[in-house]
């Protein structure tokens, strides 16, 4: 692989495998504008957020049709609307409305936005598509998330009643291109779950049945899987630099051994981030516990946090508590 391709990917999985926790319990950032919850497991989360790790729109990526459609080639799909990355675009969409208090002013500030993302000729489609996507996230909102994200049942059964609701905002074309890519994904790494959890195989029968289930992925789902395990090997090698207090200069000699000097840079850059994020947290939770909500707490966010780091707070500041139960269990 290309070292600029690899020190991306290295680079960025730092900062992407440590939302996926958020993710799968807030459904991303906070309100209407949000993000999809995804009832899979964390293997199967972590295998979609590695193969689509790419710059946020804060960091200047072009998330609009435009692009994405720039990259399909001539053998692509016939309807012009349904092509691969739609989903993505889709959520630059409603990333770009913002929160919403409800979902008719989020389809409104749709409306006014969506030439930005999607070209004249399919905008009116495209609005009427981003709007079910809207009513298809609020529904997901009376999903619950299996309890224990290790059982096999609980999972597959969050499968299920997310795939029936999909089914009833999307046509099968358009499921394809919204879903299809992270539903193989997920439908995988469940198989995987299911075969590791099951006592009754010998270790043969164990290897035979991974193998198997390895066998049913394309090429292309194959190659997305190892790149998600690589970024998830990175995110549990930074972990235990945190655990563990390690120093600048250890990370820098072991990453730049294990992924190269320019990829060891990049995460140390994006260690020094996180660290100024997680401090800026601290001084927020700390105002908010001992003067409350008010217009100083307001001023104080605005003053610490871009636009687009403040519909990162609540979700954040749910996930510590989420860890610290957890860790004090």
């Amino acid at each position: 692989m290309a070292q600029p391709s690899r020190t991306w990917a290295v680079a960025a999985a730092v900062l992407a495998l440590t939302t996926v926790a958020v993710v799968w319990w807030l459904g991303g950032p906070a309100g209407l504008g949000a993000g999809d919850t995804h009832p899979s497991s964390a293997g199967a989360a972590a295998a979609s957020a590695g193969a689509q790790i790419e710059p946020s729109p804060a960091q200047g990526a072009d998330h609009s049709f435009f692009a994405r459609r720039r990259a399909i080639t001539t053998d692509g799909p016939a309807d012009p609307l349904l092509v691969h990355g739609l989903r993505d675009t889709l959520e630059a969409l409603l990333m770009e409305a913002g929160d919403a208090s409800d979902p008719a002013t989020l389809k409104q500030r749709l409306a006014a936005l969506v030439n930005r993302h999607f070209p004249a000729a399919l905008a009116t489609r495209a609005l009427a598509l981003a709007e079910r996507y809207v009513d298809y996230r609020v529904a997901l909102g009376s999903l619950r998330a299996p309890q224990d994200l290790t059982d096999p049942r609980a999972l597959r059964d969050a499968l299920e009643a997310r795939h029936k609701v999909r089914l009833q905002f999307f046509d099968d074309a358009e499921y394809d291109a919204l879903f299809a890519r992270e539903a193989d994904l997920d439908r995988y790494t469940l198989a995987r779950l299911e075969i590791e959890r099951n006592t009754q195989l010998s270790p043969e029968q164990r290897a035979q049945a991974l193998q198997a289930a390895d066998n049913e992925l394309s090429t292309e789902r194959r190659a997305e899987r190892s790149a998600a395990t690589a970024h998830m090997a990175a995110a549990a090698q930074t972990a235990a630099f945190n655990a563990s207090n390690a120093d600048e200069r250890s990370r820098y000699a072991t990453r730049s051994a294990q992924y190269g000097p320019a990829a060891a840079q990049a995460m140390a850059q994006l260690d020094r981030e996180e660290q100024h994020w997680n401090q800026r947290l601290d001084q927020y939770s700390q105002a908010r516990t001992q003067q409350g909500e008010g217009p100083g707490l307001q001023q104080l966010r605005q003053q610490l946090f871009s636009p687009e780091e403040q519909q990162r707070i609540d979700a954040a500041l749910a996930l510590r508590q989420l860890n610290a139960g957890t860790s004090g269990s």
